[in-house]
Parts: structure tokens; C-alpha cells; sequence
């Protein structure tokens, strides 16, 4: 098979590498607009779980990527002058540069074919019997076809802004910090010996009260650097300026499609869906889209059908995944709800953003409700077939509007 995947992130180089694998004879090539070694943010985030996937799949790269990550096995929370330490699953952070490096190297390696600086346009795709549009957010594959693919973007309503800095994070860190216009926080992990990533968020009315809409970008940083002084240990921030000299603060925008597929055209990644941030999700699950798209084609001697089989796949995987991040967003959104609470109590719920259950519930009821259900098993079992009820029933409703 002759496969053009346009874009050089994990989903579409993870792709190449595993089609390579289960077939050499596969003619693949990447095609990526930037220079070699050129990309965005700083570190990325994942858990266990994805490891031992990746493990089973190409045990080479995963070794490779295991060996360049740092580990932590907490979390913390800073709230005023209060510290909360809560024991958790065992996260990794890694460089988006080092990880592509590795991705990069080894697709070379088993006869990948790479083409850096060359843009693939609507208009004139490859010639390929299957071509992945593995361009991102905006990937204008996609937006050729949007009404076919029936993209949906939903943006939330929270500024944010995607920092690094010299600081290594050795627990994931959130910092809660008060402000005459209202609360700012951030959540840092580290991604390497000397290197952190720290994401910045803050209600619209914060954000523009701290005049950080207007503030050209080293006078934002110096701003956000002293809010948050108490984590950063005297490390500067680093940010990525727009062409104006602004900070780049987004607004996420949750992405959606009715189709990933149209004729011998199949989306992967971000161009697909995307998660919010707060659940360090994205990479791990643009891997996992590689992973379902390359056993489908090698399952599948029909392109439609191995097409239509790694939709169906991933659209069901990712049910959960995104209603986990819908009400993790909606927790920030809602942060005066909680954030008067006792800081270990706050710090729970912080855990517990992910559930249907918690924005209907009064949260020191929750807490308490919480706490019950680790100690009885009746309570477990209610608590679980409660939540997805609520979850269809809202979500139903918000279709219907």
C-alpha cells in the first residue's frame, strides 16, 4: 500500500513506523511543512498505561521514549499559603522536540520516507491509495470537507497560555493563587533535568483585569512570574510570542466530526478531536489513533471497511475521554465553586473533576459522599452507575439545543 500521511507530529510519524513494521513493503512518506526539529510547546504528558501499549506494539521506541522521560508519583497543590500532597498514578513527562526525535529517527530507520518543508494543500494531495490527515486543529485537509466530515468546534471560555520554564516540576503541580480581579492558577510537570512546562489559566474578567490581554510578553511574564513565585523557586517563564510581540493566550476549542473518513482520506489526531488540556491527553491519544488506524488496514483488505473499523473503534474509546475532559474544563470554569472548601477537601474534588456527578451535587456533600464510597461497596457501585446516567442525560439534552 501507498500511504501519504500529511504531518509530521506522534499520530502520523507513530503511523508510518507501525505500518513499516507489520509491512515493509509499504511506501509511506510523511510530509511535514516545518524544518526538521522545528515544533510548538514544551513538554507533554502521559501515564503508565500508555507505555505498556506502546510496548507491545514497538518495544524499541517505547524503550527509547521510557529512557528520555522523568516520573512523578504525586500530586501537589498550592492554594494561598496552604500545601496539599496527594499520592497518584505514576506520570511521565516528556520534550515534544525529544519525543519527535525519537519518532523521527525511527521511522528513518525501518525506510520511512520524510519530507520536511513541503506543504501538502487541498488541492493537491499525494498521489497515495490512502492519505492521513494528520495536520492538526486546523488541519486544512479537513476544512476542504468540513460539511462532510460535520466538524464541530466548541470554544470554552477560560484564557490560557502554554509556558515553559527552567523549573522541574518533581510532583504535577497546580497553583491556586488570588488576585483583586479574581483567581489565577497553573499546573506544572517537568519534562526533563532542567526543564518544566507551566500552563496558566484564568477567567476572562481575571485575565483582562491583570491588563495580561494588553501586556506586550516579557511584561506578562514578569507579571505571572510573581503570582507564582512561591512554585517557581526564582525560575524564569519562557514564552512564544506572537508576530506583534503579544503573549499567545488561546481560548481552548474542543473539536468534534460527525466522519473520519471520506473516500481514501482518514483522519488521525488532532485533526479528529481533541481533549482538553487539563487531562493531559492529547499525545497519548494521537498514539493510540496510529495504533487502531495500522490494525485496522492490516486486518482489513478493503479500505472502506478498515476505514469505517477504526472509526467505529475510536469513537467508542474516546466516549469516556471526552466526557472526562468536558467537566474537567467545566471544573476550572466553575473554580468559586470549590475553591473556598478546606484545601484537602478542594484538592479531592480537584481529583474528582472528571465526574458527571460532581456539578450537580453540593461539592461538601460529594466530599463526604466520596469519602463513603471509598469504604462501602454499595455506595461504590451506586456512585458508578449514577455517574454515566447523568452524563447521557446532559449530554443529550445539550445535543438537543
Amino acid at each position: 500500500m501507498k500511504v501519504a500521511c500529511v504531518g509530521g507530529g506522534p499520530a502520523g510519524l507513530y503511523l508510518s513506523i507501525l505500518l513499516k513494521l507489520r509491512d515493509p513493503s509499504h511506501d509511506v512518506t510523511v510530509h511535514e511543512r516545518d524544518p526538521e526539529g522545528a515544533t510548538y510547546g514544551w513538554g507533554v504528558t502521559y501515564w503508565r498505561t500508555l507505555l505498556d501499549t506502546l510496548h507491545e506494539h514497538d518495544p524499541e521506541t517505547a524503550r527509547a521514549i521510557d529512557d528520555c522521560s522523568v516520573r512523578w508519583r504525586e500530586g501537589v497543590a498550592h492554594v494561598r499559603d496552604l500545601t496539599t500532597r496527594r499520592p497518584g498514578d505514576e506520570g511521565r513527562g516528556i520534550g515534544r522536540h525529544r519525543l519527535l526525535e525519537i519518532l523521527t529517527a525511527r521511522a528513518r530507520a525501518l525506510g520511512v520516507r520524510l519530507e520536511f518543508e513541503h506543504r501538502i494543500t487541498p488541492d493537491a494531495l499525494p498521489a497515495a491509495d490512502l492519505v492521513v490527515a494528520g495536520d492538526g486543529v486546523h488541519s486544512a485537509l479537513r476544512t476542504r470537507h468540513a460539511d462532510h466530515f460535520g466538524t464541530r468546534l466548541t470554544t470554552g471560555r477560560n484564557r490560557y497560555a502554554w509556558l515553559g520554564t527552567g523549573k522541574a516540576f518533581d510532583a504535577f503541580t497546580f497553583a491556586f493563587v488570588e488576585t483583586a480581579h479574581g483567581w489565577i492558577w497553573c499546573y506544572g510537570y517537568g519534562f526533563g533535568p532542567e526543564a518544566g512546562t507551566c500552563v496558566v489559566e484564568c477567567a476572562p474578567e481575571t485575565w483582562t483585569g491583570l491588563g495580561l490581554d494588553t501586556a506586550n510578553e516579557a511584561d506578562g511574564l514578569a507579571l505571572l512570574e510573581k503570582l507564582f513565585a512561591a512554585v517557581l523557586d526564582g525560575h524564569p517563564l519562557i514564552g512564544r510570542s506572537g508576530p506583534d510581540g503579544t503573549a499567545q493566550w488561546l481560548t481552548f476549542r474542543t473539536l468534534t466530526n460527525r466522519t473520519w473518513h471520506r473516500g481514501n482520506l482518514v483522519l488521525l489526531g488532532d485533526a479528529a478531536h481533541t481533549t482538553h488540556y487539563s487531562i493531559g491527553a492529547g499525545t497519548t491519544l494521537a498514539l493510540e489513533d496510529a495504533i487502531a488506524l495500522a490494525d485496522a488496514l492490516h486486518e482489513h483488505t478493503s479500505l472502506p471497511q478498515a476505514l469505517a473499523r477504526y472509526e467505529q473503534d475510536r469513537k467508542q474509546a474516546l466516549l469516556p475521554v471526552q466526557s472526562a475532559a468536558r467537566y474537567s474544563a467545566q471544573w476550572y470554569e466553575d473554580l468559586p465553586r470549590y475553591i473556598g472548601l478546606p484545601p484537602r477537601q478542594m484538592f479531592a474534588l480537584l481529583g474528582q473533576r472528571h465526574s458527571p456527578l460532581l456539578p450537580h451535587v453540593p461539592p461538601q456533600l460529594y466530599y463526604r459522599i466520596d469519602r463513603a464510597a471509598g469504604q462501602l461497596e454499595a455506595l461504590r457501585r451506586l456512585k458508578r452507575w449514577l455517574g454515566p446516567k447523568v452524563a447521557r442525560t446532559v449530554h443529550a439534552r445539550a445535543s438537543r439545543r
